[in-house]
């Protein structure tokens, strides 16, 4: 008997970014009153704006919680976001100016972060093109006859 198999094609997604400046940040290190909800999140509690900005980037929520453990004076996992953003989002830059703004104003920077990781949640535009109708016909389910085995008793 001849098993029949199901082709499934995924509908293409384009995602468009509008409003930004090519290979920039959006706002800059000292903004910080561009967004006043932001800015007071990262003055009053600075660990609940790190760990919010690492979720919404698609980062473990207690990454940022890490930086407890060397003391408040490095600060590794700031400057690991701070250029995995710039190279996801392709902000020109260096890990060397990545690494003075990290040591100069660790707030300032998460809270550039948060406004960058907002300000490209906000202006992402999604179109996902129709699926053909020749791939909406149900799947056809093929029985191969497969009976599990019977407890057998003995006497």
């Amino acid at each position: 008997m001849m098993a029949h198999s199901t082709v499934s094609v995924q509908p293409a997604m384009v995602v468009a970014a509008d409003n930004f400046k090519v290979n920039q940040w959006s706002s800059g290190v000292c903004d910080c009153c561009e967004d006043m909800g932001i800015c007071c999140c990262g003055f009053w509690c600075t660990y609940c704006l790190m760990c919010k900005t690492s979720e919404d980037f698609g980062e473990c929520l207690c990454l940022p919680l890490l930086e407890i453990c060397f003391g408040g004076i490095l600060h590794p996992v700031t400057l690991a976001m701070r250029s995995s953003m710039r190279e996801r989002y392709h902000i020109k830059g260096s890990i060397l100016e990545d690494c003075c703004a990290v040591t100069c104003c660790t707030v300032c920077v998460w809270c550039q972060m948060a406004r960058e990781v907002k300000a490209r949640q906000h202006s992402l535009v999604v179109m996902s093109p129709q699926q053909p109708q020749a791939f909406n016909q149900p799947t056809q389910v093929v029985n191969m006859g497969y009976q599990p085995p019977h407890a057998v008793r003995h006497q």
